[in-house]
């Protein structure tokens, strides 16, 4: 098989995971069988094990150097600790559905925050697509839909969004991380400082796991969250960038919240109202005109 056709089906497959972490973390939380935040530090402390094993078999030569560790801490902060955390606690909250489509909102929030950061110029194509996902946005965290398994879905809505803010905030530091060192030792050490900034939110969710009601079904789903979603997810999407690029990977968040519409659907009998279309509709266009604008600018 060729390299790029690998890199593609990793692409595939990492958004496939994401998109079952949305029906298997609401099924365990649903289940009673763990809360969002322990759940948290098995998916950040095991993940952090598995990659510190990829070390013993493929060790880097280049040192980290003090300069950046600043800004390993800060998107251990951005990307583990505010962004794990509020997304396990928002999709608890929230429906699959809505999550999904709201994470899709990340790309057209990176356009933006990296346009005032790097003062680039706003042109039209921009601004429609803020407004587009805005709009979109704002038909899922408004509506009031009694159907599926959601509770306090306004409050799940806005957990989400932060987090997509605050991963917006990591893939814009991370960059020059990932063009400086390997890829996944830039990983391995933001899951690692990030696991322990959660410890001590998570600790006292943690020691109250109850193992004694988990079943051969139960383990099968946190081994998909955790191994799937997290750690195969992770290397495969930097696989993926490394030889693709990151427009192409990009391209590729197109198809999470379709996957992870069917398998709420499927599994979480939620439903696919009309108004969750329309949400879609504005959300895939702000996205893809904000990617339109990438390309082009």
């Amino acid at each position: 098989m060729q390299q790029r056709t690998k890199a593609h089906l990793a692409l595939l497959f990492t958004n496939i995971f994401f998109a079952i972490n949305y029906t298997a973390v609401k099924q365990l939380i649903n289940q009673e069988l763990v809360k969002p935040f322990a759940l948290n530090l098995l998916r950040v402390g095991i993940s952090s094990i598995l990659l510190w094993g990829l070390y013993l078999f493929n060790k880097e030569k280049k040192p980290i150097q003090k300069k950046h560790l600043g800004r390993f801490f800060l998107c251990a902060l951005t990307g583990i600790a505010i962004n794990q955390l509020l997304f396990i606690k928002g999709l608890s909250l929230t429906y699959s559905i809505h999550a999904s489509l709201l994470m899709l909102t990340t790309p057209i929030l990176i356009t933006f925050i990296a346009a005032w950061i790097l003062r680039e110029r706003l042109n039209n194509y921009k601004i429609a697509g803020l407004a587009l996902g805005i709009t979109g946005a704002v038909i899922l965290i408004t509506a009031r839909d009694v159907t599926g398994n959601g509770s306090q879905v306004l409050f799940g809505d806005l957990l989400i969004i932060i987090n997509a803010v605050s991963y917006t905030i990591y893939f814009i530091l991370v960059k020059p991380l990932m063009k400086e060192y390997e890829p996944i030792l830039v990983i391995r050490m933001i899951f690692t400082i990030g696991f322990f900034l959660i410890l001590p939110f998570c600790w006292s969710e943690f020691s109250l796991i109850p193992w004694k009601d988990y079943s051969i079904s139960s383990y099968a789903l946190l081994t998909l969250i955790i191994f799937g979603g997290t750690f195969l997810a992770y290397i495969f999407n930097v696989y993926g960038i490394k030889i693709l690029g990151a427009s192409v990977a990009g391209t590729y968040i197109y198809s999470q919240p379709v996957f992870a519409a069917a398998i709420a659907i499927a599994f979480l009998g939620e439903t696919l109202s009309l108004y969750k279309i329309i949400a879609a509709v504005f959300i895939f266009a702000g996205v893809y005109l904000a990617n339109k604008t990438n390309s082009n600018a």
